[in-house]
């Protein structure tokens, strides 16, 4: 079999600092596609042997830039609510028109699959009585959930016989990363925890969230691709286990129970709307024999906090725009690296 050319888009932030070790470790030859916003922002040295890396705005992507690759993971978003709701217009520039952009260019130059990272904001303020399946009610409240959904309707009609699209819906994300994120709950809960021995919970803790380890992200990502076509094709996935639907309250606990002589307040001066349960069985029962996740939140906060050790950890760094992309982003624009449209500038 000859080896795959999988391009990485956003592999330099968060899942792809942890996804393209893995796809290499796989066999994978791996191009990297980032326009590098938060390449300052790494806690530890990372350099993967990647086939090429490519600095460039998905905004500006051409059919050359896909020239041998074989599949497309594209992750390069704004990535979260906040980022989302920074500037709504860019949001729709860089998370849907880029996407769109990226998938036509690259089955325009021959790529024969395309992953791409959706999320299960879309389903936004549901009820949590149940846990949604695929087909479930989309109720996107945010910019950022709005462009997920709207990309996956319309790359339905990218999708065909010669260029397979799957959407991956991945559940909240946490664990240790190269390029580490603190302004995602568990990773936050465990970083107080780590440099300040105290989490206050500002909401009384009993919303729901859907988590998922970064490492069983980049997993389902990877198993989409190595699947046979014909179960992945024009198909989403809820990226979860079988047990992955947490109250905060529970990921508090288990951020506190992390870290010996942490303390836990739940202060319930915020009210959080955003409480939805997600069903990963789709992706357990079809990619059975391709997805295996491995991570559960009380093997991921023994995994921050260690990590958060092994690096010296501060609440400075913590408090800093290391870990918060919002924050990293603010700095750049306001360092000159950065324009109001965020594009990056070379100095």
């Amino acid at each position: 079999m000859n080896k795959k050319t999988v391009m990485v888009s956003g592999n330099l932030g968060y899942i792809g600092s942890v996804m393209v070790p893995m796809l290499i470790e796989k066999g994978y030859d791996v191009v990297g596609y980032d326009a590098g916003y938060y390449e300052d922002c790494y806690l530890v040295d990372s350099h993967p042997a990647l086939k090429k890396q490519i600095k460039k705005d998905v905004r500006d992507c051409t059919p050359e830039d896909f020239e041998g690759v074989d599949y497309l993971i594209h992750l390069a978003a704004l990535s979260n609510d906040p980022l989302g709701d920074f500037d709504e217009a860019l949001t729709y520039a860089i998370n849907y028109e880029g996407t769109m952009k990226m998938a036509k260019c690259a089955k325009a130059a021959g790529v024969k699959r395309m992953a791409y990272a959706s999320s299960q904001s879309v389903y936004g303020i549901s009820d949590v009585s149940k846990a949604a399946d695929e087909e479930g009610e989309k109720n996107p409240i945010t910019a950022y959930a709005k462009t997920k959904w709207r990309c996956e309707c319309e790359l339905r009609d990218v999708c065909d016989d010669t260029f397979s699209i799957t959407y991956l819906r991945p559940a909240t994300a946490y664990g240790a990363s190269p390029n580490q994120r603190c302004d995602i709950v568990f990773n936050a809960f465990v970083a107080y925890a780590y440099t300040s021995k105290l989490i206050e919970i500002k909401s009384d803790g009993t919303p729901w969230r859907p988590m998922s380890h970064v490492r069983d992200i980049s997993a389902a990502f990877i198993a989409v691709l190595e699947a046979p076509v014909e179960l992945v094709r024009n198909q989403s996935f809820n990226v979860g286990t079988d047990n992955n639907n947490y109250q905060v309250k529970d990921l508090a606990v288990a951020a506190q129970s992390a870290v010996p002589g942490c303390g836990l307040t739940f202060t319930g001066e915020h009210t959080d709307p955003r409480s939805y349960r997600v069903s990963a069985e789709k992706i357990l029962t079809t990619l059975k024999d391709y997805y295996k996740p491995q991570w559960d939140i009380s093997k991921g906060g023994k995994q921050l906090m260690d990590y958060y050790a092994s690096i010296g950890f501060t609440r400075e760094t913590f408090d800093s725009y290391k870990c918060n992309r919002l924050k990293a982003l603010k700095k750049r624009i306001a360092d000159g690296t950065m324009d109001e449209n965020l594009r990056v500038i070379e100095k």
